[in-house]
């Protein structure tokens, strides 16, 4: 059973559905009575559908017809049954939205044309890629340490930064940015003390998307983001368009 001191810590795993139900029901009561919480709740559960947002995957038109096709020649597999888990365990579940982005990006990777084996393989490898780091932002987003921080940006953007030290990782959720000028591509740095390390590339080509900042966020005093000619800097080449302070 959770510690009342330990209820502050629960305000990811509760966002994500994470918690037991008897876990679920007690932190419900806490948050009618904690404003700090509630109102970090509402911004994980924000944070989670933008980042289902970000992941998602449209999949291709001619998908339903090679499914119905392949369905006939695919044998059922039995039903599997779970041994029950004892009463009070923390069961990671993902929440409906995350999962429906992990199945949009399974099924959007997963298609291939029946016979063009190596293009399987290739597209079988990248899916598993992109599986893996869907998990990747899902348990720091998901992890009892979690806090996020709001990045300020213009022109209507929105994004979040997740940051989990037990993790020793850090999460950018964005929406609605526009895109870098022509030959440009945003960049996320680290600065330790005083120094920007570069922490990762974003995409150019999506307005709406989740990155994983490469390096420890543990050392860091602050996130930044910069826009920087296409690969990327050594050191930043711009004032930053936002900078964001990490709790100590």
């Amino acid at each position: 059973m959770t510690a009342d001191a330990d209820l502050h810590t629960l305000t990811g795993a509760y966002a994500l559905h994470a918690l037991s139900d008897e876990e679920r029901a007690r932190f419900t009561r806490h948050l009618s009575a904690c404003r700090p919480c509630a109102q970090e709740v509402a911004e994980f559960t924000a944070t989670t559908a933008k980042l289902a947002a970000a992941v998602a995957v449209t999949p291709r038109p001619d998908m339903k017809r090679d499914v119905l096709r392949r369905a006939a020649t695919v044998r059922q597999v039995s039903p599997h049954t779970r041994a029950p888990r004892p009463a009070g365990t923390f069961r990671r579940r993902m929440p409906r939205l995350v999962a429906a982005a992990c199945l949009a990006l399974a099924v959007g990777l997963g298609g291939v044309t029946v016979g063009e084996h190596r293009r399987a393989e290739d597209t079988a490898t990248e899916a598993r890629r992109a599986r893996q780091a869907t998990d990747e932002l899902i348990a720091v987003l998901g992890a009892p340490d979690a806090v996020t921080r709001r990045v300020p940006l213009d022109g209507g953007a929105d994004a979040s930064l997740v940051l989990s030290a037990a993790r020793d990782k850090a999460l950018l959720v964005a929406s609605g940015m526009s895109a870098p000028p022509r030959g440009k591509v945003y960049q996320l740095w680290y600065d330790v003390d005083g120094t920007m390390r570069p922490a990762g590339l974003m995409d150019a080509h999506r307005t709406t998307q989740a990155v994983l900042l490469t390096g420890s966020p543990n050392s860091a005093s602050a996130v930044g983001i910069t826009v920087e000619p296409a690969g990327g800097s050594a050191r930043p080449t711009t004032a930053p368009l936002a900078l964001v302070t990490l709790p100590a």
